[in-house]
């Protein structure tokens, strides 16, 4: 691939590499190359990256030009360099698990993402996609999008100066009842779901 195609980098974190989240971002991973993109994926775990915080990576608010830990900046370099950004993730406790919601914290960072008068992140696109446990049937499904949707889509990827951000719900990420050909039968349409989420992306104008 040249130069000059797009860039979308494909982000996760699960403490196993057979997880159905390994398996969506996989996916989702095939379907932007499919589409055009040079993509990136980041294995969190994998990786090794560290979730914590320290004092070297708190944010200075007087000093938007503070160079943070070394590991913060190159992977704020592989964020720069992504036009179109995809976190996959399990919803555990209806949010981010800690690693990568520590990416964020870590990373996303004052003066790397925010907190300058022209963001460093205008023109990207994101997608959240998010695995949940129980049915899109389940009393519970509507607080799953309706807390992710606004934390995510609104106070990360909006705040952060990308108002072009989705988010979708993969549910009964368990397959929960199901057996055989049922079961594989569902995890394929979990997995059209991501990529029709990607070219639904990747198909609306820009914002």
């Amino acid at each position: 691939m040249s130069e000059t195609e797009p860039t979308a980098l494909v982000v996760f974190g699960h403490h196993r590499a057979d997880s159905l989240t390994a398996a969506v971002a996989e996916r989702t991973a095939k379907r932007l190359a499919d589409r055009g993109y040079r993509v990136d994926v980041l294995d969190l775990e994998r990786e090794g990256f560290d979730p914590r915080n320290s004092v070297a990576d708190e944010p200075d608010y007087g000093n938007r030009d503070k160079h943070y830990t070394d590991e913060v900046h190159a992977h704020i370099a592989r964020v720069h360099a992504a036009d179109v950004i995809v976190p996959v993730f399990p919803v555990w406790w209806y949010g981010l698990p800690a690693l990568l919601k520590g990416w964020f914290d870590r990373v996303w960072n004052y003066g790397l993402t925010y907190g300058r008068s022209k963001s460093p992140m205008a023109g990207k696109r994101m997608l959240w996609i998010a695995l949940a446990g129980g049915t899109a049937d389940d009393q519970m499904a509507p607080l799953v999008q309706g807390l992710l949707d606004p934390q995510l889509r609104v106070g990360v990827s909006a705040y952060c100066g990308i108002p072009d951000a989705h988010t979708v719900a993969l549910y009964d990420s368990e397959g929960q009842g199901l057996e055989g050909e049922a079961r594989e039968r569902h995890f394929r349409e979990l997995f059209a779901q991501a990529e029709a989420a990607v070219d639904a992306l990747l198909a609306a104008p820009a914002a």
